[in-house]
């Protein structure tokens, strides 16, 4: 059950579960909303978990589909439906769902926290996770990673030495900024949607590159980045998710270990 207030929140005229709807096999950017329901003890339902969910995927991202009278076309997956509501683009989702969750503070407490959670989630996709991705498909995505392994090599070495550094960095400064109020957390002392997202942005690129990550862990120089993903590991409600068969294995995804790309 979700807390309290973040049953309250959750509340609205739309107060039906709500539907993930995201390919099966992989946690992919689906995870972060999941990451958000489970957190939050939200009612939802998940197309990978279920039975032909598959077709309602393909369903929902039909090249021909236009829409209906209230909802544009979405373009790819994840998608959420709420109620009749439909829309796609994780950060955007996350944004929608933030408030309803309890997973940013209420306007009442800081009308513009929405905003700069979002800012902090999209630079955590940005540099962790469409980066990330772009290591081992640096060409073209609709190519084999064997017809662009060279091209990885040297994309993923200036990813190691350069990128992750970069973002690392920026987000052990947030957790030292006064407006993290404590380091514990990315904002306002409170846990929000955009330590969840870093949580599994960082958890992807321990998969993807782990000596280099070990490797940048043991350096010491992003000791609140670390710590937090240890934290919202070990968060009751988001360790009971991830030792459960919801939580599907990394592999053939957004993160993707190849041992030729990781340099310690």
């Amino acid at each position: 059950m979700a807390s309290p207030q973040a049953a309250k929140r959750q509340k609205s005229s739309k107060d039906v579960p709500y539907e993930l709807i995201y390919w099966p096999g992989i946690p992919g950017r689906g995870e972060h909303i999941r990451l958000a329901f489970e957190e939050a003890g939200a009612e939802y339902t998940d197309t990978a978990h279920e039975e032909g969910g598959i077709e309602k995927v393909m369903a929902a991202i039909d090249p021909k589909s236009t829409g209906d009278d209230l909802n544009p076309p979405t373009c790819a997956p994840p998608v959420l439906k709420h109620g009749d509501l439909k829309i796609n683009q994780t950060p955007n989702i996350l944004l929608y769902l933030g408030p309803r969750l309890g997973l940013v503070p209420s306007a009442e407490e800081d009308e513009d926290a929405v905003y700069k959670i979002n800012a902090l989630a999209l630079t955590a996709l940005d540099g962790l996770s469409n980066e990330a991705h772009d290591c081992h498909h640096p060409v073209a995505t609709s190519k084999y990673y064997e017809d662009q392994t060279e091209e990885a090599k040297t994309k993923s070495a200036d990813y190691i030495a350069n990128r992750l550094p970069k973002f690392l960095g920026y987000f052990e400064g947030v957790l030292s900024g006064e407006a993290s109020k404590g380091g514990e957390f990315l904002y306002g002392g409170k846990l929000s949607y955009a330590d969840l997202v870093l949580f599994q942005c960082v958890d992807g690129v321990k998969f993807a590159f782990p000596k280099a990550l070990a490797r940048l862990e043991k350096e010491g120089k992003y000791e609140r980045v670390f710590a937090l993903h240890e934290s919202v590991k070990e968060r009751p409600k988001i360790k009971a998710y991830l030792e459960s068969e919801r939580r599907q294995k990394y592999s053939m995804g957004i993160y993707r270990h190849y041992p030729e790309l990781d340099e310690d």
